[in-house]
């Protein structure tokens, strides 16, 4: 995202530049083997439709949530998103990942997101483990992704699907942003072909071929960046950050001590404001003092109706060594 890990990501500039699109590019249409979905006429498209929220959850006053695209990095960790819950709504959330260097940036990232579990349990992905994956970058900022169409096999609703496809195009924007394969100013797009074809359609529902950019509305409105799931950390002042969408929104933090795979007993809490500043917009962090132990930071957004409510809440464990 526009905000790296302090300790591990952040960086002003990256390693890579826009000459070294050129290193990564590959062709735009290779042609993999395995059959083509039946086309059904109920299908959407990747590009013309707006993502709903999963069958039977609850959307009301969910905010449009949006955050802005990752920022050149030099670190090797590849940013991949994932789909997790928060109340009865359904959002994506970004984890940075070590993934082998043998492919670029893009591919990477993708095949992370398509082969790995996420480090946290709360997130999960529809995506499978491809035979075949390419990707290629044009001159107009378009990522192309070509696939096999085994990666599509999943029993998704038509609302999923489209989750998964923003998941996707998310992912491989990130990726491209944060190595510097792309202009990160100007919009991206990103082209699924399956075997080298376009008109796929993907999930049995989202017709794939048009270029595609990020969706409103995906993003978690409330979002841990740091500490990352099951991470250690030294003792003593433990930083704390992540993004809201909301920006100058005021949020709840909970830090709870986690005796064994359910025991919690609250330990520390508070109040935290997101930055309203234009070049920090929605960002917080705060700083406690933990001793050696397990724990799991919870943080969420004030319900003005329901102020005991954890609204929109995400949540972290880690160790402190």
């Amino acid at each position: 995202m526009e905000i790296s890990n302090p300790r591990r990501r952040k960086a002003t500039g990256g390693r890579r530049t826009r000459s070294a699109v050129l290193l990564f590019v590959l062709p735009a249409a290779m042609v993999l083997s395995a059959c083509v979905a039946t086309p059904q006429p109920s299908a959407s498209t990747a590009a013309g439709s707006t993502p709903q929220a999963v069958t039977g959850s609850a959307t009301a006053g969910v905010p449009s949530t949006s955050a802005p695209l990752e920022t050149t990095q030099a670190s090797n960790k590849a940013p991949v998103y994932w789909i997790g819950r928060s109340n009865e709504n359904v959002f994506l959330y970004r984890e940075f990942r070590d993934v082998p260097e043998q492919e670029n940036p893009v591919t990477r990232a993708l095949r992370a997101m398509m082969s790995d579990k996420p480090l946290d349990p709360d997130f999960f992905t529809p995506w499978q483990d491809p035979k075949k994956l390419a990707t290629s970058i044009s001159g107009k900022n378009v990522i192309t992704v070509d696939v096999s169409p085994d990666a599509f096999n999943s029993n998704l609703d038509e609302d999923m699907a489209q989750r998964a496809i923003q998941q996707l195009v998310y992912t491989a924007t990130a990726a491209g942003a944060s190595s510097g394969l792309v202009d990160a100013g100007q919009q991206i797009q990103v082209v699924i072909l399956v075997d080298g074809h376009t008109d796929y359609l993907a999930f049995n529902h989202v017709r794939l071929g048009t270029p595609t950019p990020r969706a409103a509305g995906m993003v978690a409105p409330v979002w841990i960046i740091d500490p990352q799931e099951g991470v250690g950390v030294a003792d003593g002042s433990v930083k704390i950050s992540g993004r809201s969408t909301l920006p100058g929104a005021k949020l709840r933090w909970k830090i709870l001590k986690l005796a064994g795979s359910s025991d919690k007993t609250a330990y520390l809490g508070g109040e935290v404001t997101a930055s309203a500043e234009q070049n920090q917009s929605g960002l917080f962090s705060l700083n406690v003092n933990l001793a050696p132990g397990n724990y799991e930071i919870r943080v969420s957004q004030i319900d003005p109706g329901a102020p005991d409510r954890e609204m929109n809440v995400d949540t972290r464990s880690f160790k402190v060594e």
